[in-house]
């Protein structure tokens, strides 16, 4: 027995971005778009995007102000010129941080400040907007999911937003749009997609779907990280890519994350950005795994067959080092003293994850050992 509830209408396919304009227009015939600061611009592809928008009547406005990880400030900003030009939708365009500000646009359309949502799960509100996801990158799986990562410059607090109403209405998985990704890029967000298929087959809310949807990702996943890593460009990888992707973002949105996910988030600050998110996951998987394998069992076990193995952590180290992910928090500065306020910053749902009791001692463990 089992409920499984997605309400994000998917699209997945090369030349698909083609119907952005007619999804849009069941909406509204006024847009925001939200999106990075030039990486679309640069690519073309956020003119691409105006000009399908507009041959199905949509009058659109562009947001090209978020940065990496995005701030209270910047969405707020994104908001007040949401409300000036009557915009009824939002298109949110971009990797994960754009698709994150995107959806906190929709929620917080109706409040004077998104910092006040920020690490709070939101009920639903006639004021919200609805999202069209277009993402650009295969890793965060943010088309399909419930939550937005966003850092509250006020309490210099970098938490989730959650809450039905940040699903997309929508979501335009057209891999296409990921063939310019630089291969650094590629391998950092698609870390992120194989994070999200070994938690969402750990995490304590996993059912039998979402750990049927984490072994088709990790088996997906593995071998494809490994071919952009050896310079693989072709359709065929990137195709590949964005499709465990979006069975990861899937899983996110069912079954949601674990510890990992709550430490990274942790580790940023509106002064100090860090490392990036698929990045930082791979510091601290090690150490992760290394401490989870003793209480999830069968389940570890499994996941280790998935990618050929029967040790998942030495799986998982192998994998890291054939794809380069081998940083350490060190290797961006992070000392010992860091560590303390690392821990303070937690925040979230930890009850998700595989150990039965998640200590400060923990935390401070894995923390220290990924330095």
């Amino acid at each position: 027995m089992f409920d499984f509830h997605i309400p994000t209408r998917i699209v997945f396919g090369r030349g698909r971005l083609e119907e952005l304009g007619t999804h849009t227009r069941a909406w509204s015939d006024h847009a925001l778009i939200v999106c990075g600061r030039s990486a679309m611009r640069t690519a073309g592809v956020l003119t691409r995007v105006q000009s399908i928008l507009s041959a199905a009547g949509v009058k659109a406005e562009v947001c090209d102000r978020i940065s990496a990880n995005p701030r209270s400030d910047e969405v707020d900003a994104a908001i007040r010129q949401a409300r000036r030009f009557g915009a009824r939708v939002v298109v949110a365009l971009g990797g994960g941080s754009a698709l994150d500000a995107a959806k906190a646009v929709a929620v917080g359309i109706g409040h004077e400040s998104v910092a006040g949502l920020v690490g709070r799960t939101l009920e639903p509100s006639p004021d919200s907007l609805p999202v069209i996801a277009v993402p650009t990158t295969a890793g965060s799986g943010a088309e399909v999911t419930k939550g937005a990562i966003i850092t509250d410059v006020v309490r210099g607090l970098k938490s989730g937003i959650r809450g039905d109403d940040l699903f997309p209405k929508v979501a335009i998985v057209d891999p296409a749009l990921t063939d310019i990704l630089p291969r650094r890029v590629a391998l950092d967000s698609g870390f992120d997609a194989m994070a999200h298929a070994v938690e969402g087959f750990l995490a304590r809310r996993s059912g039998e779907m979402n750990k049927a949807l984490s072994e088709r990702a990790v088996e997906l996943l593995a071998p494809a990280l490994r071919r952009v890593a050896a310079g693989d460009t072709s359709a065929e990888v990137r195709d590949t890519m964005a499709f465990g992707s979006l069975l990861g973002g899937i899983n996110v949105a069912t079954a949601s994350t674990c510890l990992p996910h709550r430490l990274q988030q942790a580790i940023g600050t509106a002064e100090r950005v860090g490392p990036s998110h698929g990045s930082g996951l791979a510091m601290l998987y090690p150490a992760w795994l290394e401490s989870v394998e003793h209480v999830a069992g069968d389940d570890a076990t499994a996941i280790a067959r998935f990618l050929g193995a029967t040790d998942l952590r030495l799986a998982m180290q192998c994998l890291l080092q054939d794809i380069g992910l081998t940083q350490r928090l060190s290797d961006y500065g992070y000392v010992a003293d860091d560590v303390h306020g690392f821990t303070d910053r937690v925040s979230g749902n930890l009850d998700n994850d595989p150990h039965p009791e998640i200590t400060a001692e923990l935390i401070t463990t894995i923390y220290t050992s990924s330095l």
